[in-house]
């Protein structure tokens, strides 16, 4: 017996994806638009706008340093975050219950009440470096994305496997890492993912961390938006998107995104 899809559920997904693909078929377009201002639909085809990214110095200096902000602040937030998260379910009956709660804070807690927060205790009062400010700024707002999502995952590990391996003889730390680990990797590798995306996207803590010389992309973006309307902006754009797709690619190559699915 066939099951008749119902057209108006069939409308209504199109509608769906349309509303979610729209502005990136919209962004893309326009970044390839040979006109000298923003514009969709596109007005011819060039490539042009791509080329002129990597010829806007500000903008290869804040690829980079978004780069390296993103991939220090992700792996010291996986480094405090795995050991958080493991704690807070190996011991939860021992721990206080507001101890999970300090965790997520800093998504309680207003960006912009965050970063003038960093920007005046760091920055101004301990005199740290403006690359170092910013680096504790990612790495404290996607600290809380990390503990929950492995918590999550470790939610529904059996710990007497550990404590079977353990009275068996095995090492405790070496025990965390050949079974607890493997057994929550697709919740370190959501993790991952959800916060590099994050930090290499952040804006509101960025724009007050941020200081003469050091910027992050999203920051320089703003900054060339004011002077200029050129397609370079959404050329950014979709070097970002792009750069996403990369990095998701890379983890399912060497990690197995697709576990993360099931």
């Amino acid at each position: 017996m066939t099951t008749r899809v119902n057209p108006f559920l069939i409308a209504f997904a199109a509608l769906v994806y349309l509303f979610l693909l729209g502005p990136l078929i919209i962004i893309f377009g326009a970044s390839v638009s040979d006109t000298s201002y923003l514009t969709f639909p596109p007005q011819g085809f060039t490539l042009h706008w791509f080329e002129n990214i990597w010829n806007i110095s500000a903008f290869r200096r804040t690829i980079v340093t978004s780069l390296q902000i993103a991939f220090l602040a992700t792996g010291l937030a996986l480094i405090i975050g795995i050991p958080a998260a493991y704690a807070l379910n190996r011991y939860r009956i021992q721990l206080p219950g507001w101890l999970s709660t300090l965790f997520i804070l800093p998504i309680l807690v207003p960006e912009i009440v965050l970063g003038f927060s960093l920007l005046r205790s760091i920055n101004v009062g301990a005199g740290f470096p403006i690359f170092m400010t910013l680096l504790i700024g990612h790495t404290l707002l996607v600290l809380p994305y990390v503990v929950r999502v492995i918590s999550a995952a470790l939610s529904s590990f059996d710990f007497s496997i550990e404590e079977a391996a353990i009275s068996l003889g095995s090492p405790p730390l070496k025990t965390f890492f050949t079974i607890v680990l493997p057994n929550v990797r697709a919740g370190v590798i959501a993790a991952f993912i959800l916060a590099f995306i994050t930090s290499i996207n952040d804006v509101s803590v960025s724009l007050f961390l941020t200081g003469p010389g050091i910027s992050t992309l999203p920051i320089q973006i703003l900054a060339h938006v004011e002077q200029f309307f050129d397609p370079t902006i959404a050329s950014v754009s979709v070097l970002l998107m792009v750069l996403t797709v990369i990095v998701m690619a890379i983890v399912e190559r060497t990690l197995g995104l697709t576990i993360v699915a099931k």
